[in-house]
């Protein structure tokens, strides 16, 4: 008998995280959470290495790992403890390890998915900044190692499920006219400009559909969160921007559609629920249970569809002009995105602020080629101190 899939969970007290760990404990003869990583919630992931006896935790503060170490220590538990961004890049690469699950937030997890990837692992890309920040580089390193990228984003996990297997020569000779990448609308689709500006974070946070992390939520509440995939979705499936169209569809039932030539529109639909994708990229080619339930069309009843308004929610409008613009824009656009949110979560700025922010970041920052990770990390800096000191003249 073979031994179960050894699974590296980046993040593994986050929401992605949880709903991994929720489907691997349903085929415990196929997977084994290998190691598990949090920031610094050191109490749920606790849990989780009392329940999963994983090899390895990480954590990225030191006084919580310390804390873990010795609870571990005290329950007899066999669980090493490590810390820090090192550690994060160790757990990915061990030998042992078949699987990585990136669901590190932000431009944090950027480090550690690409060393999944040079390590040649079976990469599960649920943190969508790894790409919009260093597509080339990132896939150059899938490509130069032998690793296998999966998307986790229901969006892109549902194209890849109705793309052809064969795409390695472009989207014409797979006979793909368009992308249509479906977004919910957030929880203001229906909302006037002027009611957006006395948008509070926690009616922000109040998603109609998707339970997520506060980062990606507030994203989905701006359209960012789907201008960040038009950019994944580019480097993921070697799209131009002009073959790669967002259909808001509030329902959040169909997750993507892929058009062909010939007149065809493929959709993948489903239950909004993470772990399908996560079950599905974890098993590919194969299908298992995901613990997910049947799709009632009799009770949904109605499928609708819109277009964007990139006037009310300018942020869709900013990610397709830095992937037109290209270079390190998109990274520019990531990382001044990141700041805003961390400023309207923390009541610093507005929510309509969010868009005027980024565009005054990706006008005051250079944009250039980067050509190494040390490159795209000193134009990410850059970005954030022109973002933080736009936060701090606002203020004053």
């Amino acid at each position: 008998m073979t031994r179960p899939q050894n699974i590296t969970i980046l993040g593994s007290t986050g929401t992605i995280g949880v709903n991994t760990l929720d489907v691997i404990a349903r085929h415990p003869q196929r997977y084994r959470a290998y190691a598990l990583t949090a920031h610094s919630r050191t109490a749920p992931l606790l849990e989780q290495c009392r329940r999963f006896k994983p090899a390895y935790a990480v954590v990225g503060d030191e006084d919580a790992a310390e804390t873990l170490a010795k609870q571990l220590k005290n329950e007899h538990s066999e669980t090493q403890v490590l810390c820090g961004a090192e550690a994060l890049e160790k757990v990915v690469a061990l030998p042992e390890v078949d699987a990585v699950m990136a669901a590190i937030v932000g431009a944090a997890g950027l480090r550690p998915a690409l060393a999944a990837a040079r390590a040649g692992k079976r990469v599960l890309l649920a943190n969508k900044e790894t790409l919009v920040m260093s597509g080339k580089l990132f896939m150059d390193a899938v490509r130069q190692n032998g690793a296998t990228l999966l998307p986790i984003d229901s969006e892109h996990n549902a194209i890849f499920q109705v793309m052809p297997r064969d795409i390695g020569r472009g989207l014409e000779h797979a006979g793909v006219s368009r992308i249509l990448l479906t977004a919910s609308g957030g929880p203001f689709r229906t909302c006037a400009a002027d009611e957006l500006a006395r948008v509070t974070p926690a009616q922000a946070l109040n998603h109609p559909n998707w339970v997520m992390g506060p980062k990606i939520t507030i994203d989905s509440a701006t359209l960012m969160n789907k201008g960040l995939e038009v950019i994944e979705a580019h480097w993921l499936f070697d799209a131009a921007p002009e073959q790669i169209e967002v259909v808001i569809h509030p329902q959040s039932v169909i997750h993507s559609m892929v058009e062909y030539i010939d007149g065809s529109v493929l959709a993948q639909l489903g239950n909004p629920d993470m772990r399908t994708p996560i079950a599905y990229a974890l098993a590919w080619p194969e299908r298992i249970p995901s613990g997910v339930g049947s799709l009632d069309l009799f009770r949904i009843a109605r499928l609708d569809f819109e277009a964007p308004d990139t006037q009310r929610f300018p942020c869709l409008r900013l990610a397709f002009e830095a992937l037109r613009r290209g270079g390190t824009a998109p990274a520019i656009l990531n990382a001044a995105n990141e700041i805003a949110v961390q400023a309207f979560l923390g009541n610093r700025i507005g929510f309509t602020d969010i868009p005027r922010l980024i565009e005054a970041t990706l006008s005051a920052t250079t944009v250039t080629e980067a050509a190494n990770l040390e490159e795209l990390v000193a134009v990410d800096r850059a970005a954030r101190r022109v973002a933080e000191n736009w936060v701090e003249a606002k203020a004053a």
